[in-house]
């Protein structure tokens, strides 16, 4: 298929009108509810124009010789005169297919100029449509005016040399340079355009006007421009993940590739599209959870910094846990409180050991869930939970990761939680908790909960109090309902990402697209536009995040 660039077209703000208008309304403003209309079908369709048959090709008269053959009994037609028949036959036939091609092309662009004349009758108010030809590297303005336009001052068109974002905080304006070192800033209506436009154009600008990209940037530029538009017909039919009918955010954008005549799009190249749009659906998928990863680490943050300015706080940070190793990190080889090494586990492997301790925790947990019940009977628990008890398979992996595989050292074989209110009502927890169950008590690990100390990995702390029940070590974990609200019963499967891809390492998301190529990071966007089809941008709220 060879490449004839692509054109583009979208909806800009007239720069006599306000966007988005107060209330969808005023004198001088853009009328959003009109919007709609511009992803509608026509509702009229109008008749095919009529094709010009070809004219009957003249009657070519043609004189044959004949000649008595040798025997005098046979005649018959010349070689020449069968060969002039046939030449004259086949340009008969391809000056026949020539009228037809060209008349099926007149028909066509016939057709492209009732559809766009149509659709540009149903632009509102205050909306220019402007169109990105990528092979001439033009803009030009496709639409007519409002009744409010200044004729004066109106961009109608040029040949780009360069182009960039503008400096508004709505991210919708696109600063362009000529070829004659003109300058015209545009406002689309949606942030879309203006990502797909400037990615358009900055691949566009890479080769002379009027050349088709080739080789690399070729393949760059049509995978992205292809995914571009299956995104955006995505969002304008409303069958992105969550969406809802069309979407205003889809106001008037096409994308169109153009190619050679009789090219088209073969099943090979679609289904390649299809192929590489999955791929990079994995990872916004992957990029959007290491997002939500280091939001919830700072909102762990900021949760921490409050539960700090309660009265009884510096009292919490002065105390000192038991058998509490401290600030040590996740790794923790010197582990005071460990699980009892019986006799028979001397010749026995080290799955084989977590086996047996997990039998031994399924034995302490009615002991466990009975503490359980009379500490939050008594403090009136905001959350109480109790097991499951963990796998063993789970236990060697923590083990292996934590613990230099010592599977002794693990000690939440059997364990519950336990969620307080406050800073006061787990004071009044480890108080209870001492005065009740001491002797069995065999750790209080504090340290999280210090001001000067590391958090978990991710940014979560809480206390963990272990106990020993029938003489298995169990673990009651005791969670701030503030800091419990952040992830809820997720927030060890934060925990866990946050290990794994070691987020802690790093505070901009940014910085996990370190080293994509920019192709990939566009179609990234691309995927990104997605998401946010149905809320714009710029009109997003903290609890929209999620």
């Amino acid at each position: 298929m060879t490449s004839q660039g692509t054109i583009l077209e979208a909806a800009f703000v007239d720069p006599a009108y306000s966007w988005p208008p107060e209330e969808g309304k005023g004198p001088n403003a853009v009328e959003l509810q009109a919007s709609g209309a511009l992803m509608e079908e026509k509702k009229e369709t109008k008749p095919e124009p009529v094709v010009p048959k070809p004219a009957p090709a003249p009657k070519t008269t043609t004189t044959t010789t004949t000649k008595k053959s040798s025997g005098g009994c046979c005649g018959g037609k010349s070689a020449t005169t069968e060969a002039v028949v046939d030449n004259e036959e086949e340009e008969r036939k391809a000056r026949e297919r020539e009228r037809e091609a060209a008349a099926e092309a007149e028909a066509k662009a016939l057709k492209e100029a009732q559809e766009r004349e149509e659709k540009n009758k149903r632009v509102p108010e205050g909306v220019l449509i402007y169109r990105l030809d990528t092979l001439e590297h033009t803009i030009k303005l496709s639409s007519g005016v409002s009744s409010n336009t200044d004729m004066e001052n109106l961009f109608e068109g040029m040949i780009v040399a360069a182009a960039s974002s503008s400096n508004d905080t709505h991210r919708r304006g696109i600063c362009l340079t000529s070829v004659d070192g003109e300058h015209a800033t545009l406002v689309a209506c949606d942030q879309r355009t203006a990502i797909a436009w400037l990615e358009a154009i900055e691949m566009m600008l890479t080769r002379t006007a009027g050349k088709a990209a080739s080789g690399k940037a070729s393949v760059t530029e049509s995978e992205y421009l292809s995914l571009t538009a299956y995104s955006n017909n995505l969002i304008r039919t409303g069958a992105t993940p969550g969406g809802a009918g069309k979407a205003s955010g889809g106001i008037f954008y096409s994308v169109e590739n153009q190619t050679a005549p009789g090219d088209d799009f073969d099943e090979e190249t679609l289904e390649s599209v299809a192929k590489r749009r999955a791929v990079i659906k994995d990872s916004w998928d992957f990029y959007r959870m290491i997002c939500s990863l280091l939001r919830d680490r700072k909102k762990y943050e900021e949760v921490f910094d409050k539960i700090k300015l309660d009265p009884v706080y510096p009292y919490l940070n002065s105390m000192t846990g038991l058998a509490d190793p401290g600030d040590n990190g996740y790794e923790n080889f010197d582990k005071q409180v460990v699980q009892k090494s019986q006799p028979e586990y001397s010749g026995m492997s080290e799955a084989e050991i977590a086996k047996d301790l997990v039998k031994r925790a399924e034995e302490a947990m009615p002991s466990l869930v009975e503490i359980c019940k009379a500490l939050a009977g008594s403090l009136g628990m905001e959350e109480v939970g109790v097991g499951p008890v963990k796998e063993y398979s789970a236990a060697l992996k923590k083990a292996e990761k934590k613990y230099g595989s010592d599977v002794l050292k693990v000690t939440d074989y059997c364990r519950a939680l336990l969620v307080v209110k406050d800073a006061p009502t787990l004071l009044a927890l480890l108080e209870l908790a001492r005065d009740s169950f001491g002797p069995i008590i065999r750790r209080v690990k504090l340290s999280s909960l210090k001001d000067k100390n590391r958090s978990l990995v991710g940014g979560y702390r809480d206390c963990k109090i272990n106990l020993e029940l029938k003489g298995h070590i169990c673990e009651i974990q005791v969670h701030l309902w503030p800091m419990w609200c952040v992830c809820g019963v997720d927030g060890y499967r934060h925990y866990r990402h946050c290990q794994e891809y070691s987020t802690d390492t790093f505070d901009d998301p940014f910085d996990a697209l370190s080293g994509l190529d920019k192709k990939t990071r566009a179609e990234i966007i691309v995927m990104a536009e997605e998401a946010v089809s149905s809320m714009p941008i710029d009109t997003l709220e903290w609890f929209h995040e999620k």
